[in-house]
């Protein structure tokens, strides 16, 4: 059996450039790697933080690549260049607002400029689609809260089977009757 790919994706101008390393992609992989035990590969990009180049990553890695799940990192605060909300948008069929809403709430009990970031998360095709913050502290508090949802979210868009360590988060599935 092939294993599951997840995508992740950074919207960064100058880790994209090599100005500085992307440890928000890396922040991603590390806590997936944590949270599951199903066999999976990152598909992992770094891209600048323009529009056009977040839609075409995010087709390819939903629609050629088979990512069921692909989580992005960077661009969602209120700078004329954060737009990767809008690029999200503009490739699901179906937008999930409750993700973008609960990560708002847990980080604004660290930092009260979480109510500037605008994430969200959507479906396209067998693809969920979740924007994150850019900050690695910031990844991880927004997935803890997040992630129970997200196996039977893509069990729901007929995905993959995800498998995690119920030791380290504890995914909701409704049970059988």
């Amino acid at each position: 059996m092939s294993k599951i790919k997840i995508g992740v994706l950074t919207a960064s101008d100058r880790a994209s450039a090599g100005i500085y390393e992307d440890l928000s992609g890396q922040a991603i992989i590390e806590t997936l790697n944590e949270y599951l035990t199903s066999e999976w590969e990152p598909v992992y990009k770094v891209i600048a933080d323009d529009q056009p180049g977040v839609e075409e990553a995010l087709i390819d890695m939903a629609d050629q690549q088979g990512c069921c799940l692909i989580v992005t990192t960077g661009g969602t605060g209120p700078a004329p260049r954060d737009l990767v909300p809008e690029a999200t948008a503009s490739v699901c069929e179906k937008m999930m607002p409750g993700f973008g809403e609960l990560m708002r709430q847990v980080s604004l009990q660290y930092v009260p400029t979480a109510i500037l970031s605008r994430q969200t998360a959507g479906i396209r095709g067998k693809s969920l689609i979740v924007n994150l913050p850019g900050k690695p502290k910031s990844i991880r508090e927004c997935l803890d809260a997040v992630f129970p949802a997200i196996p039977y979210c893509i069990d729901l868009i007929e995905g993959p089977y995800l498998e995690n360590d119920e030791n380290i988060v504890k995914v909701f599935r409704p049970k059988a009757k």
